[in-house]
């Protein structure tokens, strides 16, 4: 669905949008979904430098504990938060991989309130694939791939994974 330089032209498109948008850097936070949030929130920043030689701080968010589906996952691997600055009048930009049903943000959304109250949170992902169950819309969209339920998509980013690609695979029932 998308290769190395289908996903390093979204970036680079992303980091023109959000700064176009916000008229500039200034009191820009990003922070990234842990796991392929954070890297994906570091490649758009590094776009940003590029384009405007203005550094964006990076961090990460970790949700495991606003799931609303907890008591179903198990064992729970909680991973690292790290916000760069406080929050409070913050225009943060959340980064995701993927965006289904909206759970994961509604969580991140509760997450990011319990560490301060931004200007404005914004939400950057890389796959918008739709069937939402809760009303999140994001503001900027590497690309919009419709699914079946019965499908899942797959990113897989150099950091955490070996390779750059984005593939869809048919779910076995």
């Amino acid at each position: 669905m998308m290769t190395a330089e289908d996903m390093r032209r979204a970036s680079v498109r992303i980091a023109h949008e959000i700064t176009e948008r916000n008229r500039g850097t200034d009191d820009l936070l990003f922070l990234g979904m842990q796991t392929r949030g954070v890297p994906f929130a570091k490649r758009v920043a590094q776009s940003v430098k590029q384009a405007e030689d203005k550094d964006v701080p990076v961090g990460s968010l970790d949700i495991s504990l606003y799931r609303d589906d907890l008591s179903s996952r198990g064992r729970l691997l909680v991973k690292k938060t790290d916000i760069p600055e406080g929050l409070s009048d913050k225009r943060v930009v959340l980064f995701d991989d993927v965006l289904f049903t909206g759970r994961s943000i509604r969580a991140a959304l509760d997450a990011i309130t319990d560490f301060g109250r931004p200007r404005s949170i914004q939400l950057a992902v890389l796959i918008d694939r739709g069937h939402r169950e809760i009303p999140i819309r994001a503001d900027y969209v590497g690309r919009n791939i419709p699914t079946s339920v019965n499908e899942d998509v797959i990113v897989r980013l150099i950091e955490t994974d070996g390779l750059d690609e984005v593939v869809v695979t048919r779910r076995e029932d």
